[in-house]
């Protein structure tokens, strides 16, 4: 099979679907995941996206663990993604209230597509990776690359070329899902690809001596990569005290993952289904913000400039035509008000 017949379709992104269609995919998939149908609205059931590493789930094991929905007068519908693309437009469908999302798919909610609820963790997770014997972006010039279209795995890969003088015109570019990348990088389908740990981490028990040519931290200079939890416009708009709850929810959970770092991994373990190992060193991959830092983080300004920042990234990878004001889309004031 070539990497062609590897191809999974990207239609659901945004420059290859109507709304319609979008919608229509979108429900598909939460249907396979389970019936959510009873949520939304003013009602005490949430319907949760979250994606299957310990960024994107950590929070969720733990509320679920510690009855931290309950507590705070919810009841959880939880589904899978394999990216914050998808989530964003189950939202804009209504099929979903809250997600997950990586720094990748921060341009979506500032292009007006959700708001950002809360900010989770500083990431390191991305890496550009590629077969054996590729030593530097240079020599990706003309060879296959892989990568998931909208992810951060995509924001890797273009800052990667952009510092070493190159575009994507430069690449044979290809689209894929998480999962085929796993499968085509694996068989040496392409010769790299623009991804993320713990996935990573799979390639590399089939391809050991992989090399890495990128990663967040190479650009920790200029850009940082927060990771968020987003949750649909018409919600923030209707039922503030429902947000707030979930918010309060992801507070506690936030609080605990700080204070019982090795338990929260378990936790997401459990969860996932995986290894203790694999998520603790999925978890290293990243940096933990308290509660306390991020209230302080949200009020100095900070948070605001690193949403600024990636904001100015995405003009020039051509996600959005202007930076925008991070206020229209991060609703700070409501994640620190839940902590009164």
């Amino acid at each position: 099979m070539t990497w062609k017949g590897l191809l999974v379709s990207t239609s659901l992104t945004r420059r290859h679907l109507t709304a319609s269609v979008a919608g229509l995919a979108v429900a598909a998939l939460l249907t396979a995941c389970g019936n959510g149908s009873s949520a939304g609205g003013s009602g005490s059931t949430v319907r949760f996206g979250y994606i299957g590493d310990f960024n994107g789930a950590s929070l969720i094991a733990i509320a679920d663990k510690e009855g931290l929905w309950k507590k705070h007068g919810l009841k959880a519908d939880t589904k899978v993604f394999t990216n914050g693309p998808l989530q964003i437009q189950a939202l804009g469908t209504g099929n979903l209230d809250f997600g997950y999302i990586g720094p990748g798919a921060m341009w979506l909610p500032a292009s007006g597509q959700a708001k950002v609820v809360a900010i989770n963790t500083l990431g390191n997770a991305d890496r550009v990776i590629a077969q054996p014997g590729i030593t530097s972006m240079q020599q990706l010039k003309g060879k296959t690359v892989a990568v998931p279209e909208g992810t951060s795995g995509d924001m890797i890969l273009t800052l990667a070329l952009k510092k070493a003088g190159m575009t994507k015109d430069d690449v044979k570019l290809v689209p894929m899902d998480p999962s085929t990348i796993v499968a085509a990088f694996s068989s040496k389908k392409v010769d790299a690809a623009g991804f993320w740990y713990p996935a990573t981490a799979t390639i590399k028990k089939q391809v050991p001596d992989l090399v890495e040519l990128a990663k967040d931290s190479d650009f920790a200079d200029t850009v940082s990569f927060p990771t968020a939890f987003v949750a649909g416009n018409k919600l923030v708009a209707d039922h503030p005290d429902k947000v707030k709850k979930v918010l309060a929810v992801l507070r506690d959970a936030i609080a605990f993952r700080s204070a019982h770092t090795d338990e929260a991994i378990s936790i997401t373990a459990s969860k996932l289904g995986i290894p203790v190992d694999q998520v603790k060193a999925d978890a290293a991959n990243n940096k933990l913000l308290d509660v306390g830092e991020l209230d302080t983080l949200t009020k100095n300004g900070t948070i605001d400039k690193w949403l600024k920042g990636m904001d100015d990234y995405f003009v020039g990878a051509g996600k959005l035509k202007q930076s925008v004001d991070p206020k229209t889309y991060y609703t700070g004031d409501l994640f620190t008000g839940a902590g009164q």
